[in-house]
This record gives structure tokens, sequence and C-alpha cells, in this order.
């Protein structure tokens, strides 16, 4: 999700705050799929934004094309305080509405036939939530650059899109397509996600339009103002030419010139493992914000300061994290796996996490080898703090543990070793992203893909990892040249099999919660790193 990486105390604010919190109206309200949702489904957005960065205030309105599935004359549209809706309109005509937090059910006057494509008109303003700690607790960041000028930015995943704008604030549907019209200072220019369609000037003002021709989450819709320089390149990738953009701040065109040489390189290992980009028809850009970064859909943020690694450091401290940008690679892997594949509810956000977290090591096993990749993500190891699991409570927008990430990286890691063969292992992958193409899923849905593809039963396997903070603990003893061995700190019929090196030859050992026990060539052996359990020497 929610972008990078997140440090160990702040993930363990997020853990004792989910765990602590009593689930109220609102949360229900934002996290379901209310009545007032599930009758109409999305087609299109026109959203229109007028940017105020002297005022911090923001204006505008969206038209909501959506189609009839069943008949209803009460829509909900979210919008969170202190942004204001002033009016809604369905044809020309005033619709009246009532309000319950950001939750705003509109009563319509015009009889909704099944299989008809209507829309709304919301007009709304307002200065919307500052981002205290973009993008982990977002909203607007109003910023200046190092020459005074307004650098403006919008981060809002988790929080929801309803932050600065009107839309429907779920994540299960995702609207067809949609413009983004951005009117700014005219000594400014607006980024924002898909192909730029024209300016338009109008006196001091101007607008940028942009459009969106691919399926897209409400939280993937950002607005970026700066006083940007621009430049760009194409890339011969699996769908043939993409469009390739870079917006920067003018003291950094240098820097970038040189540091997002890494992205045709991304785009090369994540093409290679994942499948084509999914989105040429919008391109592909990075632009500069006053923040880390985002995974915004065709409109990657960036903010890492021109250097590799995070921050300038290693989050695996095997020394492979210093060999490419984490921003860029990071954030650029949530094309495939957030904006591409995207979860229905926020409790299964390790779909994007997990994946994408996992796609840093994958990027190194293209360019670097698999020494280098296994070194990686065995490393992040040391981030897993298993304080709660990694799927959270359904229904209430709330994600799951920030082990997500890493934990979630590292059981991909033991699947892949799991399954034996590469390139079974890169065909599922490439099959996900091909088969729930500009898809919304469940975990189900990607747990019963995974085992149908490998042929293996992975229910106690996923269950393990993601349902429990339990580490799957190897206990063995070791007589003459024999060893016994058993799990313990399991889940139900959990019978993940391991591989040992005895000497030079590879050994696997079947374990389960009974005791074992088997002859070795020899007692002097080294557990397979690879595997995520721990292990125990009686």
């Amino acid at each position: 999700m929610k972008h990078s990486f997140l440090t160990a105390a702040f993930l363990l604010g997020i853990i004792a705050a989910s765990a602590q919190k009593n689930f109220t109206r609102q949360d229900t309200l934002r996290g379901s799929v209310t009545p007032e949702r599930e009758w109409w489904d999305l087609n299109y957005y026109d959203l229109h934004v007028k940017v105020d960065p002297e005022n911090e205030f923001i204006s505008g309105h969206n038209v909501v094309r959506y189609k009839v599935l069943k008949t209803s004359d009460v829509l909900q549209i979210d919008l969170q305080e202190p942004m204001k809706i002033s009016a809604v309109t369905q044809d020309g005509k005033k619709l009246k509405f009532t309000s319950e937090g950001a939750a705003h059910f509109i009563k319509l006057k015009k009889k909704q036939v099944v299989g008809a494509y209507n829309s709304i008109d919301i007009e709304y303003s307002g200065n919307p939530r500052k981002a205290v700690r973009a993008p982990w607790d977002g909203g607007f960041s109003w910023k200046k650059d190092s020459e005074g000028n307004p650098f403006v930015a919008t981060s809002c995943q988790g929080l929801g899109a309803s932050v600065w704008w009107p839309n429907k604030d779920h994540m299960y549907d995702e609207v067809d397509s949609m413009r983004i019209n951005v009117t700014v200072p005219k000594d400014l220019m607006d980024v924002s996600n898909g192909k730029l369609e024209g300016v338009d000037e109008d006196g001091d003002f101007k607008t940028y339009h942009w459009f969106v021709a691919n399926p897209i989450n409400n939280y993937g819709v950002n607005v970026n103002v700066g006083n940007y320089v621009h430049f760009g390149e194409k890339f011969e990738g699996e769908k043939g030419i993409l469009d390739v953009d870079y917006y920067v701040l003018p003291e950094n065109l240098e820097k970038a010139k040189e540091q997002f040489s890494q992205v045709p390189m991304m785009l090369r290992a994540f093409e290679h493992w994942f499948g084509p980009y999914p989105f040429y028809e919008d391109g592909f850009k990075l632009v500069e914000v006053p923040y880390l970064g985002m995974e915004h859909q065709s409109s990657v943020t960036y903010g890492n300061k021109y250097a590799n690694g995070y921050l300038g450091r290693d989050l695996s401290a095997s020394g492979w994290g210093l060999k490419f940008d984490f921003i860029i690679i990071h954030e650029s892997g949530y094309e495939w796996f957030a904006n591409n594949i995207t979860y229905k509810d926020i409790a299964d956000m390790w779909v994007h996490e997990g994946f994408t977290a996992y796609s840093e090591n994958l990027y190194l096993d293209y360019h670097f080898g698999p020494k280098a990749s296994s070194e990686y993500v065995v490393g992040t190891k040391s981030n897993i703090q298993n304080d709660s699991p990694i799927i959270g409570p359904y229904d209430v927008n709330t994600s799951g543990s920030g082990d997500m990430y890493y934990k979630g990286a590292n059981m991909l890691h033991t699947l892949r070793q799991l399954i034996e063969d590469d390139d079974l292992w890169r065909n599922i992958l490439r099959g996900l992203n091909a088969d729930f193409y500009h898809q919304t899923v469940t975990t189900k849905q990607i747990e019963d893909y995974i085992s149908e593809k490998t042929g293996k039963d992975l229910y106690a396997f996923f269950n393990q990892y993601l349902r429990t903070t339990m580490i799957p603990k190897l206990e063995y003893k070791l007589e003459g040249d024999s060893i016994t061995y058993r799990y313990v700190d399991i889940v139900e019929e959990f019978d993940m099999p391991i591989r040992i090196f005895v000497g030079s030859k590879e050994h696997w050992l079947f374990p389960n919660a009974e005791w074992k026990t088997e002859p070795l060539d020899g007692n002097k052996f080294v557990f397979d790193k690879n595997f995520y359990i721990e292990t125990e020497q009686l």
C-alpha cells in the first residue's frame, strides 16, 4: 500500500492502533459495500479541480457516470471533511442529499432503469486535509521548492481519495476510464495520470487536461503541481512502444537524467517476470514530489533524493539494496500488483505490498542474478515484526500488519523454492497479471490461482503466513547419522517440505507436527536459508 517501507517504530504504532480500535459506523460506511453502493457500477469520472496554493484551497466538480445494476433511488458518494459538497445535479435538476460523516446519500428523482447509464454532477470545495507525514498519513502536501515556488502533491491510500475529491470511495469498483482536469496558476504545471490531451490558458490560470484510458483505483488518481521541467524517452516493450516521461524540478534535471536511467532497467525486469506493462495506452511517468513517493497509476511519484537505496540505506543489510533506487523500483512494481491487480478490500492489502516488496528481489534476480536476489530478500527478514497477522479485518477499511511487505516477500520467496521450477513460477506471476488483468481481487482468488497452477494444496501454507503470527519452527535432534524432526508453532495440516544441504548434496525433509526419523549421509548439514522458518536443535 501505502507506499514504501515503514520504519519499525511506525509499524508498531499502526499495529497497536489497529489492535485497540473500536470500529464505528463510519468505518462500515467507508469500508463495506453498502446497499447505496452495490446497485450501481462505476463507468466514468470527469473530474475538475482548481488548485489555489496560496490559500491551500481547492474547488471543482466531478461528473460520475454509472450503469444501473438494479433499481434504487439513493446513491452514496464519499467526501471527507473539511471538504464540502455544495450541489448535486442529475440531468440539470438539483438533488437533495443527506450526510453522515464522510458518506453522502443522494436522493435521485430520475427512475433508475436496469442497464441504463446515468450520471450525476457533484460540486465541491474546501481546504483539504493536509498530509501530516506523506505518504503514510496523506492528503495534500502544500510545500515550496528551493526557489519559493509552490510544490504541491496528493497522496491518499488507506485514507481514501475522498479526502480531496468526491467519488465512490471503495476499492471493489474501479472506474473504467476518466478525465482529470486541473487548473493551476499559469506559471506552474500540473502532472496527473494518463496522457495529456491539452492545456488551456485563461488569464492567470492554465488548465491541464489528462485522460486515463484504463481502469484506475481512486487512490491512484493524483495531482502534482510545480515548476516542472520535462524530458522523456521511448521504451520498446512487449506490447510495442511505451511513452516514458519524467517531470522534475529544474535544479534536479541533470541528476534525474542519470538516476532515472534505472526506469528502462525496471521495465525490462518486470515485463520479464510479470508480463507487459499494464497501461501502455496511458504511458509511464515518474514525477518528482515533496514526499518520498507513491504508486499512482501511470504517474508514479518520486522523492528519494536521487540516490540508490531507501533514502541512502539498504533495507536488507546485504549490500544489494544499494544497487538500485528503492523508490523507482518499489513504487513502479505496484503498476502490476496494485494498479493492474487491485485488492477489493484493504484487509487484503498484502496482495499489493507482498508481491511488490517481492518485486525488489526479482529486479535484482534479472540484473544481478539469483545470489543477489536471495541474499536481498532473506536480508529483509530482519524487518519483520510478527506482531499481528498480515490480513486485517474485512469491511471496515482496515489493513493488516506492516509485515505484509517483507513477510509477504519471504513467503513468496519460500513458495518459489517449493515449486522448484522457475519457468513455472514466472508463468504464474505473468498469468496472475494476464488472468486478473485490470481486475479487483480477493486473497482467496490469489490463493486458489497459485494452488491450481502449481498443483499443490497450499491452504495451510497461506493460512500459516497470512493469518497467524507464528513462524514455523523445525525442532530436530541428531543421533549418529540420523535426524529426528518435527514442526511446532504451526496451523493444522501444515507440512511444508524444506531443503537442507548435506555436504554438496541437496536433501529434502518432509516435516509435519509428528516426530519423524530418517538417516542422513553424515550429520553435518545446513538448512536452506531461502525457506522462511526457524530451527532449533534439541
